[in-house]
């Protein structure tokens, strides 16, 4: 199981990980990126952190 972490100065809003990954990412009001749950086993959580062009999310 993956622990979720998200650079909240890093993300710039742009809703990939939340495109891709629904049930674990989801866009603020602020416009960040926040992780519903602090830990995944869920393939698409690995897609959601390849796939964000900041590099903003970190999984451990």
């Amino acid at each position: 199981m993956a622990k979720i972490t998200i650079d909240q100065d890093a993300c710039i809003g742009c809703g990939v990980c939340e495109n891709l990954c629904p049930d674990v990412f989801k866009l603020g009001e602020d416009g960040k990126a926040s992780a519903l749950v602090a830990e995944s086993d869920l393939p698409c959580v690995q897609d959601a952190a390849d796939s964000c062009p900041t590099s903003a999310i970190k999984l451990e």
